[in-house]
């Protein structure tokens, strides 16, 4: 098939080069012409503006958007719109709020244009891995793009087949899903990336104790000098709590038990607290997600091992560094950056 790609960034690049691996051709545009110039000499084919793009794509068009939520994508969906006629595709595979799905889904119907939220996990790690991929918008498109996200998804691998499954739909195993309506790609995604906030505060402050066995102000016989990297391999390997967060808190470790280059400084990207208020509008007690969430507001005031810890995983799966931090104000943002 072909696909427009929009956004070459961490993701954006890498997707597109999944695609191409996988014998899809793609069409890609970034303001920066730097990684457009990088994806032609991969095979891409390369786009100036917007137009050009739209212009150099086959009836029906599909073009995938995978830029910072909020403005960069709210303007580059209207712009789109703008260029694409009955029948075309918008996909936002972004961290989008997905109340702004279901109003710019609404908005595109109007011309005819379809439009597909897309929830993606995978960061740095997709052109391996794949991605696992969380849809929502109406069936007939998400399956007529069939081709597509099978290609990003990681694929059955080696994980063992779940009991009981037969005659369900096999492509969540496959690594993608329909999750439904406009918007319900999204919304699962950020109840994904709430749960995430949860088990990587978990693991961090467990960590955390670990380390602190040392405390001089324990009795001395009960003061251990323990391994990290060694424990974080060894509860890869059977435990009950193993899992890819794990495996990136292992590799940091290993790198660094000190984790010297993070000063633990956690940011948030805004999943966390959309998660919060959705469980707020539903009266669910998430008592874990939000303390997770609050944790990482109070890292930007001190940082202990366990907020370094949190930054080490934040880097190992995003590619993500600590920013500065921000002297006057309160607001770092609008929640609404990349995660």
């Amino acid at each position: 098939m072909q696909i427009g790609i929009v956004g070459l960034g961490r993701m954006g690049g890498n997707i597109a080069r999944r695609l191409m691996k996988a014998g899809h051709k793609v069409v890609v545009y970034d303001s920066n012409p730097h990684p457009v110039s990088d994806l032609t000499k991969d095979g891409a084919t390369g786009a100036s503006t917007l137009s050009d793009l739209v212009a150099q794509l086959k009836l029906p068009r599909a073009v995938w958007i995978m830029l910072p939520a909020g403005g960069p994508t709210e303007g580059t969906v209207q712009a789109i719109g703008r260029l694409m006629t009955k029948d075309d595709i918008v996909i936002d595979g972004g961290n989008t709020f997905f109340k702004d799905d279901i109003r710019r889904a609404r908005h595109l119907r109007g011309a005819g244009i379809h439009y597909l939220d897309v929830g993606t996990s995978g960061g740095i790690w997709g052109p391996e891995r794949g991605y696992c991929l969380m849809i929502g918008g109406d069936k007939s498109v998400v399956e007529a793009l069939d081709p597509i996200f099978r290609a990003l998804a990681p694929g059955i691998g080696n994980i063992t087949r779940t009991p009981k499954r037969e005659g369900r739909d096999p492509r969540p195993e496959q690594g993608f899903i329909h999750a439904g309506p406009t918007g319900a790609g999204h919304f699962v995604k950020m109840v994904h990336n709430g749960i995430e906030y949860g088990l990587m505060q978990a693991y961090a402050e467990g960590f955390d104790i670990l380390r602190g066995r040392t405390h001089p102000d324990l009795p001395e016989d009960e003061r251990f000098a323990l391994n990290l990297p060694d424990i974080a391999e060894v509860w890869r390997r059977g435990s009950v709590i193993s899992s890819w967060l794990l495996d990136l808190t292992a590799i940091a470790l290993a790198e660094d038990d000190k984790l010297s280059k993070f000063e633990g400084r956690v940011q948030d990207s805004g999943e966390g607290r959309w998660t919060v208020n959705a469980a707020i509008e539903e009266a669910i007690p998430a008592t874990v997600l939000t303390a997770a969430l609050f944790a990482r507001f109070a890292s930007r005031l001190e940082h202990d091992f366990a907020d370094k810890l949190l930054s080490a995983m934040r880097n190992q799966f995003g590619g993500h560094v600590e920013t500065p931090p921000i002297v006057k104000g309160i607001a770092e943002g609008d929640g609404r950056g990349p995660r």
